[in-house]
């Protein structure tokens, strides 16, 4: 049973019908970021579900998730951290300010927070070089861009999704 259709039928329906039958497989972002949504990371099972609900193969499906920095086949924390390192943003500081954030948060690039929340990633060209160092969250179903930071603005928002986290595990959110 395809667990993705039946939980998310409609939502599949709207994404299907914004492509003509003939290029369906055009909705495979769409679909893994729904997936993605549901688990944090596309499972192998979601993968599979989507190959079946466009008539593709799993392989392509793997593929995009493989290639594009925005979609995780591991686990990972509740918020995604994607700090640009590309030459033009390297050259504004933003290895120095990677390296600052994750000995902040006691992490190396790739690791989760011990408190499961933050993973740190490096990754190239975000649109933003010209306001470098920057980064983007990805979590809560949203993908947040912060431009022009320092270490203290990075550990504020930090900061806030944690605060968030907490006020929610406590239900005062």
């Amino acid at each position: 049973m395809n667990t993705l259709r039946a939980k998310y039928a409609d939502e599949i329906q709207a994404i299907l019908a914004k492509y003509p039958p003939e290029h369906k497989r055009s909705a495979v972002m769409p679909l893994l970021y729904l997936a993605q949504r549901e688990a944090g990371y596309v499972t192998v099972q979601a993968m599979a579900e989507i190959a079946e609900i466009l008539e593709i193969s799993i392989t392509d499906v793997a593929s995009i998730v493989g290639f594009y920095t925005l979609y995780y086949d591991q686990p990972h924390g509740r918020y995604h951290i994607q700090v640009c390192t590309d030459l033009p943003c390297a050259l504004r500081g933003a290895e120095d300010f990677l390296k600052a954030l994750c000995q902040a948060l006691g992490v190396e690039v790739g690791q989760v927070t011990p408190d499961g929340l933050f993973v740190i990633e490096e990754v190239k060209c975000i649109g933003a070089c010209h306001r470098a160092p920057v980064f983007q969250v990805q979590g809560d179903g949203e993908i947040v861009f912060h431009e022009n930071q320092t270490l203290e603005t990075a550990l504020a928002v930090i900061e806030a999704l944690r605060q968030k986290a907490q006020q929610e595990k406590e239900g005062t959110a």
